[in-house]
């Protein structure tokens, strides 16, 4: 398989991790980056979306070039709602997003990649923390509670040294410095997760409904999370949010949690996944988790995205069908998940998820 312009970038720190799992898929015979039959795939798989997942989706495209040298997978980092759009629209075969569609969105359709009265498959395959990230030289990490986050990124706090940051990080020098936010320009699944965790938990600081467009003009604007961190590393005093795959040297934020302040990780991210109930209403290839941003649970992050890849049960043709089946098996396979779990940070679905996203996987046709 040929990787994409897009999907070269970055891949290469994916190559070694890969190379071990995918030759141990190769020697079993099983190997979930080839299909049911066991021959090697071909052809061209079209999809687009998340740009948060584009290092995982970089991974699980490297890992089927090892055993299908004749496939090309062309993914679009673009961002959640113009992937969402995309594949509606029969652009895209599959898509990546930070969220999954709404029961009203999946009613009132169109979907012309699928057929049909066919239902759609989304799968919870990459889960990964959110990172709160900042620019303040000196200032590697700083405890923050919901209410304070929220409030720097209003507007109700405006300076680094406010009494309600400083009164949470005793013995951090904290310059008098303007804040200056950074969001998200485009639609996007981080920011519809980011500004959930807000509602959820600051309510009467951050008045606005869930959103994958950022609702204030305040700020600084930036595309994509390249762009959002871009942003945030050239700007002295600036604060933003980004998958933690992303953070890099910035500093970041332990929340508050319950009595606790905990900083981001995987474990701590699937945590949050493992106790959330799975929304309702859908059919049973569609696994969308409604996340519980207000647990205290010990040792949870809240602030987490749950990314899906996207597909329809039935496709019109079965040669698209079969690539997109062997993708989304690779994705979610043990290996796929420790392999993007080694180049981007994420934190590895559950045994229990993957029986349910197998099943999914196995209804597409």
């Amino acid at each position: 398989m040929k990787i994409s312009r897009i999907a070269q970038v970055g891949a290469v720190a994916a190559i070694a991790a890969l190379t071990l799992s995918a030759c141990a898929a190769n020697e079993s015979g099983a190997g979930a980056a080839e299909n049911d039959g066991g021959a090697q795939l071909s052809g061209n798989l079209v999809g687009g979306g998340a740009s948060s997942q584009e290092v995982a989706v970089q991974t699980w495209t490297a890992g089927l070039q090892t055993a299908n040298p004749d496939l090309t997978i062309d993914y679009d980092p673009a961002g959640s709602g113009t992937g969402r759009e995309s594949f509606q629209a029969g652009a895209f075969a599959f898509a990546g997003s930070d969220r999954a569609f709404t029961t009203d969105e999946i009613a009132e359709g169109p979907f012309d990649a699928c057929v049909d009265g066919s239902d759609l498959v989304e799968l919870p395959t990459y889960i990964s923390p959110i990172a709160v990230i900042f620019n303040l030289e000196g200032v590697d990490s700083l405890n923050l509670d919901p209410a304070t986050v929220a409030g720097m990124f209003t507007g109700a706090i405006t300076r680094w040294n406010d009494p309600a940051i400083a009164a949470l990080n005793e013995g951090v020098e904290l310059p008098d410095l303007a804040i200056t936010p950074v969001h998200r320009s485009d639609d996007s699944g981080t920011t519809e997760n980011f500004t959930d965790y807000l509602f959820q938990t600051a309510p009467d600081v951050w008045t606005y409904e869930p959103d994958g467009v950022w609702p204030l003009d305040r700020g600084e604007a930036a595309q994509g999370t390249s762009g959002l961190v871009s942003a945030v590393e050239g700007g002295e005093g600036t604060i933003g949010y980004a998958d933690a795959s992303r953070a890099g040297d910035l500093g970041t934020v332990a929340i508050q949690v319950g009595d606790e302040f905990v900083p981001y990780s995987p474990e701590a991210a699937a945590r949050v996944v493992d106790a959330s109930p799975q929304d309702e209403g859908r059919a049973a290839t569609d696994i969308a988790i409604a996340i519980d941003r207000t647990t205290t649970e010990p040792g949870v992050y809240p602030i987490v995205l749950v990314s899906y890849l996207i597909g329809c049960a039935e496709y019109a043709d079965s040669a698209t069908a079969e690539l997109v089946k062997a993708f989304f098996s690779y994705a979610a396979s043990a290996e796929g998940q420790e392999a993007a779990a080694a180049a981007a940070g994420n934190a590895p679905i559950s045994d229990t998820l993957r029986e349910q996203i197998d099943a999914a996987i196995d209804a597409i046709n």
